[in-house]
């Protein structure tokens, strides 16, 4: 369905957002020093969302464009909801997520965030550049899982908001320092998400080192398009542009191989309910318990964003379509929820409840040399884009 255009809402209320449980009389201190930024015109819109233990303010910023809602923090550029309509106009938050800030520095799964400085794992956290041998955070069994133990979804961005004739949107930035979580170099990194007059969500990445290093950012959404807390995911319709997929040790590492999709639960080539193969028995699948892999993406990396898969719920009727620049996407479907989570609208989040389908470079490239390099110079800049878009 085709929605018109429609600004972000004014005044936004504060109520509740606080981890830290301001009192009314703090939080309208807070606005005085400019805790929230003016409303109006389609600009998004600030409020405090938080303070961590050392007293460093969270802000939540929403944006609203083209019939899309989102809601982001500066803690980890994380997208807190993300609010579409079904085949009936009916909006729903159809992103995993907490109220509160605590819970995303306690226990996220990585609700939400971008991810860097490498996103996925690397096998043990070593890897070699240019002769040199670089140990990194390990934080994920023997290996390192997505940037170490304090990655960037752990660190407050730097947010500047805009607007760029019909589009709205943020530009975050982030420096990690040289050694940071065992990285070489410098990197000055900008993420910036972008709410088209279309409705769709854009980002786009971009990143410069002062010393040779490994890169590989990526979003960690979870996605439930029957909304945040409804139940499964295996009824979603998934379609994925990928002939091959790269299998993993017992460790979720890449062997190395291409294997080949057909004749196996990996083949995603027509749309199918996730749920149709997800309990096969296949190796894999028993290793990952369900679906946790790169798959191989057909059209290598491309100049352009180019589409590579679709997710449907048929309840609903809302569809997700995502182009990328990148020659991977992961597919993980929440087999590590347990239930133990209580996410935005009050409700536990079990396994397979949610799923992810993270645009990247293969997982364990620094140390594969036939896979697609993921290494970065001084003087280069760093940049990739993927694109969703929303239908019912």
């Amino acid at each position: 369905m085709e929605l018109n255009r429609r600004t972000v809402i004014a005044g936004a209320a504060a109520a509740g957002l606080a981890a830290t449980a301001l009192g009314t009389t703090e939080a309208s201190a807070a606005d005085a020093r400019g805790d929230r930024a003016a409303s109006g015109g389609g600009k998004p819109v600030r409020e405090l969302f938080g303070r961590l233990a050392d007293g460093t303010r969270v802000h939540r910023w929403s944006l609203e464009n083209g019939g899309t809602r989102l809601k982001v923090l500066s803690y980890g550029g994380i997208v807190q909801t993300l609010e579409i309509p079904d085949r009936h106009g009916r909006y729903a938050n159809v992103v995993a997520g907490f109220d509160g800030i605590a819970d995303y520095v306690a226990k996220s799964p990585y609700f939400g965030a971008l991810i860097g400085r490498y996103g996925n794992r690397i096998d043990k956290g070593r890897f070699t550049l240019d002769g040199t041998s670089y140990q990194l955070s390990v934080n994920d069994g023997v290996n390192s899982l997505h940037g170490g133990a304090q990655g960037f979804d752990k660190h407050v961005w730097d947010v500047e908001p805009f607007t760029q004739g019909p589009d709205v949107g943020l530009r975050l930035h982030y420096t990690s320092a040289d050694g940071e979580m065992g990285y070489p170099g410098t990197l000055r990194a900008t993420v910036t998400y972008t709410l088209t007059r279309h409705g769709d969500w854009r980002i786009d990445y971009a990143a410069t080192t002062d010393k040779a290093t490994v890169v590989n950012l990526t979003s960690h959404v979870y996605w439930n398009l029957a909304g945040e807390g409804s139940g499964t995911i295996e009824d979603h319709e998934l379609t994925i542009a990928a002939s091959r997929y790269t299998p993993t040790d017992p460790g979720l590492i890449p062997t190395g191989e291409l294997a080949r999709v057909a004749g196996t639960p990996f083949d995603f080539r027509r749309a199918k309910p996730i749920g149709r193969d997800i309990r096969a028995g296949h190796e894999q699948q028993v290793r990952a318990k369900g679906y946790d892999h790169n798959w191989v993406l057909d059209k290598g990396i491309t100049a352009k964003p180019e589409h590579i898969a679709t997710l449907r719920d048929p309840r609903s009727g809302r569809t997700l379509k995502i182009a990328t620049d990148q020659p991977g996407l992961q597919f993980y479907s929440g087999n590590f929820l347990d239930g133990t989570l209580t996410g935005t609208g009050g409700r536990t989040y079990r396994q397979g409840d949610a799923l992810c389908l993270e645009t990247q470079h293969f997982p364990d490239s620094p140390n594969h040399a036939d896979f697609p390099s993921t290494v970065l110079r001084p003087g280069q800049t760093y940049r990739t884009t993927t694109v969703h878009t929303f239908g019912a």
